[in-house]
């Protein structure tokens, strides 16, 4: 199933409500970033709620999930990650927002000083300590 066709987001294997409000949503139209994202966060603890591959799926899956994470590439098919995380960012309990992009910092400069996201990473720095740094 190509996750970023379909309106309804994926959730984690046996995932329970319990969950809801303390995961993880991956967003990235990329299906092989998605699950080797997903791979790195639960292997260190995380519990990924979802992972969708665009910005309208992606406002629906917070909705319906409530994680307390976002983490959410720039460049999207229908939206950009910026417009999503100000989005996001207005919503009641809104998630901590961590954007990706493999492009760099430098790429996003005045955006990133406007954003209403919490943290920026470079896929190629994805790891568990860039994603933990992120958060802190």
């Amino acid at each position: 199933m190509n996750l970023g066709d379909s309106p309804h987001p994926q959730t984690s294997e046996g995932a329970d409500t319990a969950n809801v409000g303390e995961g993880v949503l991956i967003v990235d139209d990329n299906a092989e970033f998605r699950g080797l994202a997903r791979e790195l966060l639960e292997h260190v603890g995380y519990t990924v709620v979802g992972e969708v591959g665009d910005g309208t799926t992606a406002l629906a899956a917070f909705r319906a999930l409530r994680p307390a994470i976002v983490v959410l590439d720039i460049q999207l098919p229908d939206m950009d990650g910026f417009q999503v995380a100000d989005l996001l960012a207005a919503e009641a309990a809104a998630p901590m927002i961590v954007l990706i992009s493999s492009r760099d910092r430098a790429s996003y400069r005045r955006q990133l000083a406007a954003t209403s996201a919490n943290a920026f990473i470079e896929k190629g720095e994805l790891s568990a300590e860039s994603f933990a740094q992120a958060l802190s």
